[in-house]
């Protein structure tokens, strides 16, 4: 009796193990996905840090779903990644969004010298060019159907949407949930499991 308990307990142990190890295999391989869809950086031996949030951006857009009324809000024709402030992409987001198409619409890159031109942009990534505006930025882009993105420290604690961190050498996001709400965003569950955090701080 006594071998017969252990050896189903033996059984179980490896069967919570397999679990474990697929759920860990799971989330890594949705984190990849999420990372490196495209080819276009496939090829690359070491991504750098901007090609990868570049891609970030890229799937933002496929799993952020936006209100029915965005198209007419924004009054724009194509799906626009906009950068505020000085460009840390360099040629990368060029290259990632060539060709490429979220809801039918072709996306563009474009960059901002004015919060004041966002008004048609999908995703607004904020520099950190510009820090010491940044109130003032968010409280601009509030009431638009615009993500917010920046890798500005304490993003997401003032109002951002998406802020992007570092982890060792790997870059990871955390999610603010009240403005995405009040901007009639909704995130994927999907992005929301391979979030570092989910806040919903006002």
């Amino acid at each position: 009796m006594t071998r017969s308990v252990g050896t189903m307990i033996s059984r179980a142990a490896r069967r919570h193990g397999a679990m474990r190890a697929i759920c860990i295999q799971f989330l890594a391989l949705a984190l990849a996905c999420l990372i490196f869809p495209s080819a276009k950086l496939a090829a690359q031996q070491k991504p750098t840090e901007y090609s990868v949030k570049a891609v970030y951006l890229y799937n933002f857009g496929k799993f952020v779903q936006w209100p029915a009324t965005a198209s007419s809000e924004l009054k724009a024709n194509s799906f626009e990644i906009c950068i505020l402030g000085q460009d840390p992409f360099g040629s990368a987001l060029d290259t990632v969004v060539k060709g490429e198409k979220i809801d039918g619409q072709p996306l563009m890159t474009r960059k901002l010298e004015s919060v004041d031109a966002a008004e048609n942009c999908r995703i607004v990534f904020i520099s950190s060019s510009e820090k010491d505006r940044l109130g003032a930025v968010l409280q601009a882009l509030r009431s638009k159907p615009s993500l917010t993105v920046s890798d500005l420290p304490d993003f997401c604690n003032r109002g951002g949407m998406i802020q992007f961190v570092l982890e060792g050498d790997k870059v990871r996001f955390l999610v603010n949930l009240a403005p995405a709400e009040k901007a009639r965003l909704t995130f994927s569950s999907q992005l929301l499991k391979v979030a570092t955090a989910v806040l919903k701080t006002p």
